[in-house]
């Protein structure tokens, strides 16, 4: 058995592609976004993470506490992870039994190297970030730990937390993760144009398909791009799960190539067809920091691109068809345990005042452009401030996915989504086609 899951992530890593990992580049022409990883196993993005350490970013080791180490991988290579080890230093400032020893790596080696660590028993990690999609199914695998029975003598208790965020990793009866974040594909919108051409379409805070088509014409005639279209795959989970759409009626068999997800499709098309995105080639993220873009999709974690640019743009929710459904694409960096029998009850209990620690101080991780998960963060005054705060007060707007396969059906939709956006496929051929590939990498994993 543990030969043949072995082979599974061998051939996870062979089989995909690496589009972008973890930790923010400040960029956007991959089209992913700064937190949203690469991923290898269990279903993940996509990667071509190999077996080898080649991208791991070592940290230097940190002394010991009274009692030892805590070792805490996580997938914050970029700014972000300045961010993340200022918050681990703080906590060891606090001089803690155990200090915490801070190892960052490109998400799809960690989402490899994690498994694989628990399989052959050497080198475990203590404490991981992961995707809250990618929880699911290393629970079911079981590569994690279970909190349940750590949580009642803990200071992390669930109503500290974001709910969406923190139910989606109650799964089988126990709770596999804690949230430190819950990160959103959110609406930019550049108020100097707004002030010209938006016609009052977003001064209730939500903007409609059609209210976009009502005003694209007058951007057009002045050479302004009215919506920017570029990382495919989180614009069509917005817009699907606003319309009610699953990656999966059971749970298992992936069915989205459905009558829901081809409107989201053919909407694309009629924008495009009407001249209303970039050209193709373009990046509509850069023209929208050169002040040619009305509208554009981004991650809130791409905000210090908009200050840098000196832009007056706002942040509201994404684009919906019907003014009182809204829905964002959200994501959630978790701290889960996996299974390490060199982890005791004692230092397992130390890791959780670590993590409470963190949720509590994460106003550090707030300044990176996140949105905290802990509810602590919600009322300083500082981070009301932050463009990013309505967020916190949303939770059925937060669209998180909990398809154990996400990962392969989100990889498949990639290979699909440019391919509609550029009139070189139709809806239902390009669903199709992802269904079924999703189907073939289910199929190889098991």
């Amino acid at each position: 058995m543990k030969c043949k899951k072995i082979t599974a992530l061998l051939m996870a890593a062979v089989m995909t592609m690496s589009l972008t990992a973890c930790g923010g580049s400040g960029a956007s022409t991959s089209d992913t976004p700064a937190e949203e990883s690469t991923d290898v196993v269990g279903g993940g993005d996509s990667g071509d993470a190999a077996v080898e350490d080649a991208s791991a970013e070592e940290a230097p080791q940190v002394a010991p506490g009274k009692k030892g180490t805590i070792e805490f991988w996580t997938v914050f290579t970029g700014a972000d992870g300045t961010s993340m080890q200022a918050m681990v230093d703080a906590y060891n400032a606090t001089d803690p039994d155990y200090t915490v020893n801070h190892r960052a790596m490109e998400a799809n080696d960690l989402y490899l190297k994690m498994p694989l660590a628990i399989q052959s028993g050497e080198d475990v990690p203590d404490v991981c970030i992961n995707h809250v999609e990618r929880v699911p199914l290393f629970e079911e695998q079981g590569f994690l730990t279970d909190y349940t029975s750590f949580l009642d003598g803990s200071e992390v208790k669930k109503e500290n937390y974001n709910p969406k965020a923190w139910a989606m990793t109650d799964l089988d009866g126990g709770h596999y993760g804690v949230p430190l974040d819950v990160h959103t594909y959110v609406l930019y919108a550049n108020m100097d144009l707004y002030e010209k051409y938006g016609n009052g379409v977003l001064d209730d805070g939500i903007l409609t398909w059609d209210e976009l088509k009502s005003v694209a014409d007058a951007c057009l005639a002045d050479e302004i791009m009215p919506m920017g279209m570029a990382w495919l795959r989180v614009k069509f989970l917005a817009s699907y799960a606003q319309l009610g759409g699953t990656l999966s009626t059971d749970g298992n068999t992936p069915d989205f190539n459905n009558d829901k997800a081809v409107q989201v499709l053919e909407n694309w098309n009629d924008i495009m067809n009407s001249g209303y995105g970039q050209k193709e080639g373009d990046d509509p993220w850069q023209l929208f920091l050169a002040g040619k873009v009305l509208f554009c999709p981004e991650g809130i974690w791409m905000y210090n691109n908009v200050k840098e640019a000196g832009l007056n743009a706002q942040m509201f929710d994404y684009p919906v068809f019907d003014a009182g459904t809204k829905g964002n694409w959200t994501s959630s960096h978790q701290f889960v345990l996996p299974k390490n029998d060199s982890r005791d009850d004692e230092k397992t209990m130390a890791v959780l005042d670590f993590i409470n620690f963190m949720g509590n101080n994460s106003l550090e991780w707030a300044k990176a452009g996140q949105c905290p998960a802990h509810v602590s963060i919600k009322d300083v005054p500082e981070f009301q401030d932050m463009p990013q705060a309505f967020l916190a007060d949303e939770n059925d707007e937060l669209k998180i996915y909990d398809y154990k396969y996400y990962g392969y059906a989100v990889e498949s939709l990639d290979t699909v989504l440019g391919e509609v956006l550029w009139g070189r496929m139709t809806p239902q051929e390009a669903l199709d086609q992802a269904v079924q590939e999703t189907k073939d990498k289910i199929e190889m994993s098991e």
